[in-house]
């Protein structure tokens, strides 16, 4: 069996007096003790190679003892900014959303047309930094949104379903008209161009109303009668 060789310094604290300290230091102070200790154990200024050796392998040691770890230590990581929540409404015609950021409470003025997962950035918000505010639109008054489309539901009555007609639907954009086909029982309406606006690349959305039948939805008569008291007011039944 080989022998294991033996180490030429065998603790730091030889290492720290083979350079002539009695304490640790570093920076230019460690290397200013080595380039005196290595001059002196030089064997032509009186020290010998042995000496030499041990010098070297001390500056080597004490710099393995100082030298950082491969992997710096995590730091921690800032706080996620806040999720920008805002309603179907305030992605079609924008709005003002307050939201909280550590302990202050700002009013954001949301443009139309944003999507979920879009980024809104907000100048100087995050201590002088800009601050980018990631959005979700939740569904809120009867209205979801996915990807550029609205979408919503309206009762209708079978009757309706069943021998066809003129259909009244009360969106965001005002009172919109569709003609039931009789025997066609169709289970979605497009209404085009009535979702979220264009914005960059992202296209005009649409509106998708899912027709639900129910005994409780007014009927065609009255649905007549609700778009006729619109109409007419006082003053034009006077006239």
């Amino acid at each position: 069996m080989r022998a294991r060789s033996l180490p030429e310094v065998a603790s730091t604290r030889e290492a720290w007096a083979l350079l002539g300290l009695t304490a640790p230091v570093e920076g230019e102070a460690l290397k200013a003790a080595f380039r005196v200790a290595i001059k002196a154990a030089r064997p032509e200024a009186g020290g010998s190679e042995a000496l030499f050796r041990k010098t070297i392998a001390a500056w080597r040691l004490i710099q393995a003892q100082n030298a950082p770890l491969a992997l710096a230590a995590p730091t921690a990581r800032p706080p996620a900014p806040p999720v920008l929540t805002i309603s179907p409404l305030d992605a079609v015609r924008g709005g003002v959303v307050e939201i909280r950021i550590g302990r202050r409470i700002l009013r954001v003025k949301v443009p139309p047309g944003l999507r979920t997962a879009d980024h809104l950035r907000l100048k100087g918000a995050g201590d002088g930094a800009d601050l980018y505010l990631p959005v979700l639109v939740r569904m809120a008054g009867g209205l979801s949104v996915v990807g550029d489309d609205l979408y919503m539901t309206r009762p209708v009555p079978p009757r309706l379903l069943e021998d066809g007609g003129r259909l009244e639907i009360e969106t965001h954009a005002g009172p919109r008209s569709a003609w039931l086909v009789a025997g066609h029982q169709p289970l979605r309406l497009r209404l085009r161009g009535l979702g979220l606006p264009a914005r960059g690349a992202r296209p005009q959305g649409h509106l998708f109303v899912t027709l639900e039948p129910s005994e409780d939805a007014p009927s065609a008569a009255e649905d007549l009668l609700v778009r006729f008291a619109r109409v007419w007011t006082p003053d034009r039944l006077a006239a």
